[in-house]
C-alpha cells in the first residue's frame, strides 16, 4: 500500500526533531507564528517591544518584495520605537547562523482573506519562516510541482506577501523518494512564461556529484541546522541588477568550499574543474566575495586574458553586487587599486595583460617598484579559464613578485599531458605544463559527464557530413566550400528548428571566413533569382583585424592564434575584406561600424545572436544573425541559449574541440533537445578521443553520456511511443484517430492522452532537428505519424489540455489529482515559423488565388492554426473569421489584418457588453477599465474597486462580487494580452 502524504509528513517530523529542530505543533495560524517570532525577536535583540510597536515593526518588515525581504533578513535594519530612540535590530543571529533556534511547524493556516490552503511544513530559524516543503505522493515532475507552488503564491490572501511568509527562501518539493529544491523570487523571476523558460530547480548531491534524492537522506545533508543556515546565510546570492535570488547548486559550493580551506589553512594553490556551461563566474564571484572578509587576505584578483572577457566578467559581478568590481580602464588604474586601502578595492577584477605589465620590471612608469609594499602581502589569484591564461611569463613572474600568493585557477576543459602544447625545462629534462603542474591539485571536478546526467548541459548530436560518390575525403580534409555551403542551406532549417535557433560556421583561416562569406552571397543570390519562396539566411562574419600596433586588437588577438598568424600574411587584403564584411552588415543592419572600432562590431555581433531569442513579433527576422562565420571567435566563451548548432570546417582536437562544441549545448526547454554538431572534417576519431579525456572519470561508456541515440534508436522509440498511444485509445473503445479523441471519457482518460501523446510530439521534435536523416528513415516517419495524423493530434491535444489546465487554475487543489499532476508543456506544440504575420499572409493568398492553385485550403489553414500552441487563447476566433471571409472576393494583406483587428473588436466589444450586464457594470466603464489594463499590462486592485463603486457594495460584498466578475474577466483578458504576462493578475484569479 502507498505511502500517505500525512505519514511523509510525520516521518520528516521525526527527521527533523532527530536533527535537534524544535516541533512545534502549536503554531497553525497566523497569530501563533507571529507570536512565536515576536518572542525569538525580542530575546534576540534584548528588548520589549509594546503591542503597538510589534505591530509597526511587522508592517516595516512584511513585503511582497521577495528580494527586499531577502535584504532584511541578512543584515542590521533600524526601526524607530514608540519613544522616539531607534533600535538597530537584525531577525536572526546574523553573524553566527548555527546559534540560532531552528523550529518545524507543520499544517500551517494563515487564514487571510479568502485563501483556505495549509503549508505541508515549514522551518523558521529564530521564529522566520524561511524554509516551505510541499510534500507529493504523485510522480509530480519537478515542473509541475514548481507550478503549483507559484500558484499557491500566486492565490489571493495566500500570506507570501501579507505576513511573516514573505521571507521564505527556498521551496522544496519531494514525494520521499525525490526531492528538489528552488529560491523564491518576485514574479517577475517566478512565473511561467509562454516559451517554458523555467527558474532552475536542483537536486542535491555529495561532493563526489552523487545525487541525494530520499527525502530522508536529504533532511540529513541539507537540512542539518548549521548546513541550512550557511546555505541561506552564504550559498545564496542575491542579484542585484536583476532584484533576484539564486541559490547556488552543490558543486558550486563544494567548490568555493575547497578554495576558502585552501586559502584559510594556507595550503598552497588549487584548480576547479567545472564544464563549460556550469555557472563558473557565479561559483569565483562567491569566492572571492567570501575572501573579501577574510583579514588575512590582502587582496583578491580575478584575473581573466581578453579585454571582452574583462568587461563580461565585470559586469557579472557587479550583476550579482551593484558596483562591487570598478573598471580598470588601464594599468594606471590597476596598481592604484591594488595600493589602495579601500574595502571596495579588495577585489579587483583584471586581465592578465595588464598584471604583466603591472610586474614588468621594464616598464617606464615603474609599476613593479610601486608594488613592493605588497610583495609579502598574502594575496588570492583567481584565473578564470586558466589554461589560456597561465602558460606565458606571467605565471612565473606572479610567483616570483608575490612568494605568499595563492594561485587558482577555472576551467572547462584542463590540459593534461595529453593535450598539452607547451614545455617547461627544469634543468637538462622537458616536461609538459599542464593544469596540474602549474596549480599543484585539483580542488573539485564537475565534468561535462556530471552536467549533462543533471540536465545543466545538453546532449550533442553529431552529423560527421559524407558527400555522396565514390571519393570520401580523408579525417580531416575540407570539401569545396560550395558542397559546404549548399548542405547547410539544405539543412539549416531542420538543424535549427526552422530558424528558432542560430548557428557558427568555423573554418580553418581568415582566408576560408572571407570566401565563405562570399559565397553564401553568392548562393543565395542565385537562389533567390530561381526560387521566389527561397528565405536567404541572414549571414554575418567575424574575425579579428591586422593589428597595426592597435593594443586593444593585439590583446584580443592572444587567444586567436590562427587569426593572429593568418593577419601577418597580406593584411592589407584581409583589411579590405573585414571593411567589405563589415559594410554589408552596415546595410543589413542600419548600423553604422568601423573597422577602426572593431570591438564595438564584435560586441553589436555577439548582441544580435543573442537576440534571437525574440519572437519575430517583437524583432524582425531580418534584424537577427542566423549563421556567423568565425575563425577563432566565439569558439570559448560565448554563451547563447538560442544558438544550436556548429558547423565546422576546421580540423578541431581535444580542448579546443569540446570548447567549440560547448557553445551550442545551453539548456532551454524541450524544443531544444541538444546541440547540433554538423562536421564537414571527418573528425569522428577526434570527438572519441574528446570525450574519453574529458569524462572525468572511469565511465564506461561516456559516449552513450555525451551523444544522442543514432536515429534509428529515436525512430524505434517514437514508433513505441505511437504503438502506446493506438493502444490506449483502443483500451477506451476508440480508433486511434485525431477525431476520436474528443470521443473520451473522464479525465483520467483525458490525462492519459495528454501524457501519451506529449511523448510523440518530443521524439518528433527531435528526429525533426536530425540533419543525418535518410530517405529511408524520412519515409518510416512520415509513415508512423502521417503528417495530416500528426497535425490532427496536435489540434487535438491543444484542445484537451486547455480544457484540463482550465480545471487545475479554477479548481486548484480540489482538482482531480490526475489533472493536479499534469505539466503540458505547450513550448513543443509552437511553430518557429508559424506566427501571426505567417498566418496573415497565408489567409491573403487564400483569397487572392482561385481553388485550382490553392496550396492550402481554408479547412487546412484552420487545421494549421489549431495546430499551433501560439494560438492557444485565439485559435477559434481566427477559424471564424477565416470562414467569414467572403468568396472569391481578393484581399491584400493590409485589409485582412484590418479586417481580423475590426473582428476582434467587434467580438471584444460583445464579449464585455455580455459581461458588464452579466455583474451590473456600465458596458462603457468595463471597456475603458479593460483598455488600460491591457495598455499598461498591469491588473490595479484600486481601478477594480473604482469600477465596482458605483454598486454600492460593503466589504465582504464587494469581494465576492470581484471574484465573480473576475471569473469571467480574466480568461478573456489573458486572450486579448496575447501570451503576455499581465503583473498583478494572478493575485485574483480563484
Amino acid at each position: 500500500m502507498a505511502t500517505t502524504e500525512s505519514e511523509i509528513e510525520a516521518d520528516l517530523i521525526n527527521k527533523l526533531s532527530d536533527l535537534k529542530y524544535i516541533y512545534r505543533p502549536d503554531i497553525r495560524d497566523r497569530s501563533a507564528l507571529e507570536r512565536n517570532f515576536r518572542e525569538k525577536f525580542q530575546a534576540l535583540n534584548r528588548v520589549q517591544l509594546s503591542d503597538t510597536e510589534f505591530q509597526r515593526l511587522l508592517e516595516q518588515i512584511v513585503t511582497p518584495d521577495v528580494f527586499a525581504a531577502s535584504h532584511t533578513l541578512r543584515e542590521y535594519s533600524s526601526f524607530l520605537r514608540d519613544d522616539g530612540t531607534p533600535l538597530n535590530f537584525t531577525l536572526v543571529n546574523i553573524k553566527d547562523w548555527c546559534k540560532n533556534s531552528f523550529e518545524v511547524i507543520n499544517q500551517l493556516r494563515i487564514n487571510t482573506d479568502n485563501s483556505h490552503h495549509r503549508y505541508d511544513v515549514i522551518l523558521l530559524i529564530n521564529g522566520v519562516p524561511v524554509v516551505q516543503l510541499e510534500l507529493k505522493t504523485l510522480q509530480v515532475s519537478p515542473r509541475r510541482a514548481m507550478q503549483q507552488i507559484v500558484e499557491y503564491k500566486n492565490e489571493p490572501g495566500s500570506g507570501y506577501g501579507r505576513t511573516l511568509l514573505s521571507f521564505i527562501q527556498l521551496f522544496i518539493v519531494s514525494n520521499y523518494s525525490d526531492t528538489w529544491y528552488f529560491a523564491n523570487n518576485n514574479t517577475r523571476h517566478f512565473s511561467f512564461n509562454a516559451d517554458e523558460r523555467f527558474l532552475p530547480i536542483y537536486q542535491y548531491a555529495a561532493e563526489d556529484n552523487r545525487k541525494i534524492v530520499n527525502l530522508d537522506a536529504f533532511a540529513e545533508k541539507f537540512l542539518a541546522k548549521c548546513t541550512l543556515g550557511q546555505m541561506i546565510s552564504r550559498y545564496m546570492v542575491r542579484v542585484a541588477s536583476e532584484q533576484k535570488l539564486m541559490v547556488m547548486r552543490p558543486y558550486q559550493i563544494y567548490a568555493v568550499k575547497a578554495l576558502v580551506d585552501c586559502i584559510q589553512q594556507n595550503v598552497g594553490n588549487g584548480y576547479v574543474w567545472h564544464t563549460t556551461g556550469s555557472g563558473k563566474t557565479l561559483t569565483s564571484f562567491k569566492a572571492s566575495t567570501l575572501l573579501k572578509d577574510n583579514p588575512e587576505i590582502e587582496k583578491c584578483l580575478f584575473v581573466v586574458d581578453r579585454k571582452d572577457l574583462d568587461r563580461q566578467t565585470r559586469e557579472e559581478f557587479n550583476r550579482f553586487q551593484e558596483g562591487c568590481v570598478e573598471e580598470n580602464t588601464n594599468t594606471e588604474t590597476l596598481v592604484r587599486r591594488l595600493l589602495s586601502d579601500d574595502y571596495a578595492d579588495k577585489v579587483i577584477v583584471t586581465t592578465i595583460q595588464k598584471l604583466g605589465l603591472a610586474l614588468d620590471g621594464a616598464n617606464k612608469k615603474n609599476y613593479k617598484a610601486r608594488l613592493e609594499p605588497l610583495r609579502n602581502k598574502r594575496m588570492a589569484f583567481i584565473f578564470d579559464e586558466c589554461h589560456r591564461s597561465q602558460f606565458g611569463e606571467n605565471h612565473k613572474a606572479i610567483k616570483e613578485f608575490f612568494p605568499q600568493a595563492q594561485l587558482f585557477g577555472f576551467t572547462g576543459t584542463p590540459i593534461f599531458e595529453k593535450n598539452a602544447s607547451y614545455q617547461q625545462i627544469e634543468g637538462e629534462e622537458a616536461s609538459l605544463r599542464t593544469t596540474e603542474t602549474l596549480f599543484e591539485r585539483s580542488l573539485h571536478e564537475y565534468t561535462i559527464t556530471h552536467a549533462i546526467e543533471d540536465r545543466n548541459v545538453l546532449r550533442f548530436h553529431i552529423d560527421y557530413y559524407k558527400p555522396e560518390g565514390k571519393h570520401q575525403p580523408k579525417p580531416g580534409e575540407g570539401l569545396k566550400k560550395e558542397k559546404v555551403v549548399e548542405t547547410i542551406l539544405a539543412k539549416h532549417d531542420a538543424a535549427t528548428a526552422e530558424r528558432k535557433f542560430n548557428a557558427i560556421l568555423a573554418t580553418s583561416s581568415i582566408d576560408d571566413a572571407i570566401e565563405y562569406f562570399e559565397k553564401f552571397n553568392e548562393m543565395q543570390t542565385k537562389r533567390q533569382a530561381d526560387d521566389p519562396d527561397f528565405r536567404p539566411l541572414n549571414v554575418a562574419c567575424v574575425f579579428s583585424p591586422p593589428a597595426e600596433g592597435n593594443k586593444d586588437v593585439q590583446q584580443i588577438q592572444e587567444d586567436l592564434p590562427q587569426e593572429q598568424e593568418d593577419n601577418k600574411k597580406d593584411p592589407d587584403k584581409k583589411k579590405k575584406a573585414l571593411i567589405a564584411i563589415i559594410d554589408a552588415y552596415n546595410a543589413q543592419y542600419g548600423t553604422n561600424h568601423r573597422i577602426g572600432e572593431f570591438d564595438l562590431y564584435y560586441q553589436d555581433v555577439q548582441k544580435r545572436i543573442k537576440d534571437q531569442q525574440w519572437p519575430n513579433a517583437d524583432l524582425p527576422h531580418m534584424q537577427k544573425i542566423d549563421i556567423v562565420i568565425v575563425v577563432d571567435m566565439l569558439l570559448t566563451g560565448f554563451d547563447s541559449k538560442f544558438l544550436n548548432t556548429l558547423y565546422v570546417d576546421k580540423n578541431l582536437k581535444y580542448h579546443g574541440l569540446i570548447q567549440a562544441f560547448s557553445r551550442t549545448n545551453r539548456v532551454l526547454n524541450d524544443t531544444k533537445p541538444y546541440g547540433n554538431i554538423l562536421d564537414f572534417r571527418q573528425q569522428q576519431a577526434n570527438v572519441e578521443e574528446a570525450i574519453a579525456l574529458f569524462s572525468g572519470e572511469k565511465v564506461d561508456k561516456p559516449k552513450e553520456i555525451w551523444l544522442v541515440d543514432p536515429a534509428p534508436t529515436v525512430i524505434g522509440n517514437l514508433q513505441g511511443a505511437v504503438k502506446k498511444l493506438g493502444e490506449f485509445m483502443a483500451s477506451q473503445g476508440l480508433s486511434a484517430a485525431p477525431e476520436d479523441v474528443p470521443n473520451l471519457k473522464g479525465d483520467a482518460a483525458r490525462s492519459q492522452f495528454v501524457t501519451l501523446f506529449k511523448d510523440v510530439q518530443r521524439l518528433k521534435t527531435q528526429l525533426d532537428q536530425y540533419t543525418d536523416l535518410n530517405a529511408d528513415q524520412r519515409e518510416q516517419i512520415s509513415a508512423t505519424v502521417p503528417p495530416d495524423t500528426l497535425q490532427g493530434f496536435r489540434s487535438a491535444y491543444l484542445e484537451t489540455a486547455q480544457r484540463l489546465r482550465e480545471q487545475q487554475t479554477r479548481q486548484g487543489d480540489a482538482a482531480d489529482p490526475v489533472v493536479q499532476q499534469l505539466d503540458f508543456e505547450f513550448v513543443l506544440f509552437a511553430s518557429s515559423v508559424i506566427d501571426y504575420d505567417y498566418i496573415m499572409e497565408l489567409i491573403a493568398r487564400s483569397t487572392q488565388q482561385g481553388p485550382s492553385r490553392l496550396k492550402m485550403s481554408r479547412e487546412e489553414l484552420i487545421g494549421l492554426i489549431q495546430a499551433d500552441a501560439k494560438f492557444i487563447d485565439e485559435r477559434d476566433d481566427i477559424a471564424e473569421y477565416i470562414r467569414g471571409l467572403e468568396a472569391n472576393k481578393a484581399l491584400d494583406e493590409k485589409a485582412i489584418r484590418q479586417g481580423y483587428e475590426n473582428f476582434k473588436e467587434t467580438k471584444k466589444g460583445q464579449e464585455l457588453t455580455a459581461i458588464a450586464n452579466a455583474h451590473d457594470l456600465e458596458p462603457a466603464a468595463l471597456q475603458a477599465f479593460v483598455d488600460e489594463v491591457l495598455r499598461r499590462r498591469i491588473f490595479d486592485g484600486e481601478r477594480l474597486n473604482d469600477l465596482m463603486a458605483p454598486l454600492g457594495l460593503g466589504w465582504k460584498a464587494r469581494t465576492q462580487k470581484e471574484l465573480a466578475l473576475m471569473e469571467d474577466l480574466s480568461p478573456l483578458l489573458h486572450k486579448l494580452a496575447q501570451g503576455r504576462e499581465i503583473s498583478g493578475l494572478s493575485a485574483y484569479e480563484q
